[in-house]
């Protein structure tokens, strides 16, 4: 009886060291599908400004990967910033801290590039496929398709802002929705102008330095209309 004792207690120690506990696995939950639903037009969020003229956050916030600023195209006007540059130097940090600076969000990115002055070109990153719509109130005036390399990604649609006739804002990037013709009236952050091209394989993105992915953005700019024309 003590040797039958001594098994049926070995035994049940090698079970209790090697078996299983009994307890059913624990699996992870499934990733959540709303990140792949649509997210819809933006919150109203002023990003910049020339002057009297407001531009808007052109996407959902929800699907923005950084906002970035360089020189943009022939004969566009520099513009104000809104937010805090992420990436300004230790000097500028020291003297923003003592005498105080733009605080806020959005936070962004001064990038390398352009002909134009270095805040005259922003670029809003977001993945290929996000839905854009327009920065300011106003008309479209002209949709041009963007070439590089006898290739069209996408289209640049000229918008004259309600508010500031003698400017147009620019946005470029994006490929058209197939309802917006010129002489269509946009309101900012209500109407689609469309969707966020791939730029994967026009360009290297800079934009891409500060993003997770490959910097896919909408470009805005603005520029005196009587300048644009000639372009």
């Amino acid at each position: 009886m003590l040797v039958a004792l001594l098994v049926v207690g070995l035994v049940t120690l090698l079970l209790s060291a090697f078996g299983g506990s009994g307890a059913p696995a624990q699996v992870a939950a499934p990733a959540s599908t709303s990140r792949l639903l649509p997210a819809g037009p933006p919150v109203p969020e002023i990003v910049a400004r020339l002057g009297a003229l407001h531009i808007q956050m052109p996407v959902s916030q929800s699907r923005v990967t950084a906002v970035g600023y360089q020189g943009g195209s022939d004969g566009a006007l520099a513009l104000s910033p809104l937010g805090t540059q992420a990436n300004q130097g230790v000097l500028k940090r020291v003297l923003h801290s003592i005498v105080g600076g733009s605080s806020g969000r959005p936070h962004w990115y001064q990038l390398p590039g352009g002909l134009g002055p270095g805040s005259s070109s922003i670029d809003i990153g977001a993945p290929s496929g996000t839905d854009v719509y327009s920065p300011v109130d106003g008309t479209i005036v002209a949709i041009n398709d963007v070439v590089l390399n006898d290739q069209v990604y996408g289209s640049r649609i000229d918008i004259q802002p309600t508010g500031a006739p003698s400017l147009v804002v620019s946005v470029s990037h994006v490929r058209v929705d197939p309802s917006l013709v010129v002489g269509s009236p946009v309101t900012a952050a209500g109407s689609k102008l469309g969707s966020v091209v791939d730029f994967t394989h026009a360009e290297r993105q800079a934009l891409a330095r500060y993003t997770n992915d490959s910097g896919n953005h909408v470009v805005i700019e603005v520029h005196p209309s009587a300048t644009l024309s000639l372009d």
